[in-house]
């Protein structure tokens, strides 16, 4: 029993050295609205929203965004892609994502208006803009499926129909960092990390004698 917790305490202390980042909020466009218009984002139709990533090593992990849907109706997948112009240029991640939807309402117009959550091995972004598209949104009954529109800061168009107001949704991901503070030890607490480790590595030995 001695043996392991010594061992368990000595893997502890070495995972302190490594550098970990946690999940959070890359970028954010506001809340769900729901009462005001929606643009529709299956049947041929493709919205595209900008989002900004502040660090550099930002991996992409995630998002959630409010759709309308006929009541009754559940959306199980999108197709979402990350590219570097208005649904196109660069490509940084394509891909069909499975959703979760939760917390839905009956909005004024009878719709349900619902947070729809997924996440997928995205791309690692450095600093700078980029554009979310959503389409080919696929739902119980098949359908149409809208993306609600909460005018937040990004610019955001459809391909129907050109410049729109920007949609509700957040860039799940994490940034790693690459300070030197961060990532390279100082000499001291090198020296203390060496001492915990060799204290406990002769703590094994001496048990395991």
């Amino acid at each position: 029993m001695k043996r392991r917790v010594a061992f368990f305490l000595l893997a502890h202390c070495l995972a302190l050295a490594a550098v970990t980042s946690a999940a959070q909020t890359v970028y954010s466009n506001g809340p769900i609205n729901g009462n005001v218009d929606a643009f529709t984002i299956n049947f041929g139709f493709i919205v595209s929203d900008t989002f900004n990533v502040s660090n550099n090593n930002t991996t992409i992990s995630g998002l959630s965004f409010g759709a309308w849907l006929t009541p009754g109706d559940t959306l199980t997948s999108a197709d979402v892609s990350i590219t570097s112009e208005e649904n196109g240029g660069l490509s940084f991640f394509e891909g069909t994502v499975n959703f979760a939807q939760s917390d839905c309402v009956t909005n004024l117009f009878g719709f349900d208006v619902c947070k729809e959550t997924g996440t997928f091995f995205g791309p690692n972004l450095s600093s700078g803009t980029y554009w979310l598209n959503l389409q080919n949104a696929v739902v119980s009954n098949g359908d149409p499926t809208f993306w609600d529109q909460n005018s937040g800061p990004s610019g955001a168009s459809q391909n129907g129909v050109g410049s729109i107001p920007s949609e509700a949704f957040t860039v799940l991901g994490s940034a790693t960092s690459t300070s030197t503070t961060s990532s390279v030890p100082e000499p001291s607490s090198m020296m203390l990390l060496g001492t915990g480790v060799l204290g406990l590595a002769s703590l094994v030995r001496r048990k395991l004698l």
